[in-house]
């Protein structure tokens, strides 16, 4: 079960998960939700570099939303290993770009926030039962 902070804090439309879908193939062990859950990962690393660099205090909220989701979601290492690199790759692709919060930053960070609400809704929505 996703936390209740990020699902509040995240809101979304459907048409990003087209594009999620499309980036990571899924193993065969893998849960039907591994995609969206992939890209989750990779935006809550965006949020935690992108949020602070535009004056947000979340300190290591964004962080701390991704260890919940590991504790939630994974139990093996070869997954885990998985779900960090992304979150990572959501950091990095941001902070090799951005060093001050720039208009293009916080609509980047908007979209991102919008799409990982609409990530978790879609997954809880169809998966949670």
């Amino acid at each position: 079960m996703l936390p209740l902070a990020l699902a509040l804090a995240l809101q979304l439309p459907a048409a990003a998960l087209q594009s999620a879908a499309a980036q990571v193939p899924a193993r065969a062990e893998d849960p039907p939700y591994e995609v969206e859950l992939m890209r989750l990962s990779e935006i809550l690393g965006a949020l935690h570099y992108l949020r602070p660099l535009c004056g947000s205090p979340d300190g290591s909220v964004w962080r701390d939303e991704m260890e919940s989701l590991l504790d939630a979601e994974v139990q093996d290492d070869e997954r885990r290993r998985r779900f960090i690199e992304r979150f990572n790759q959501g950091y990095r692709g941001f902070s090799s770009v951005y060093v001050k919060c720039t208009p293009a930053a916080e609509a980047a960070l908007a979209r991102y926030i919008e799409e990982g609400g609409a990530l978790i809704r879609n997954v809880t929505t169809r998966y949670n039962r």
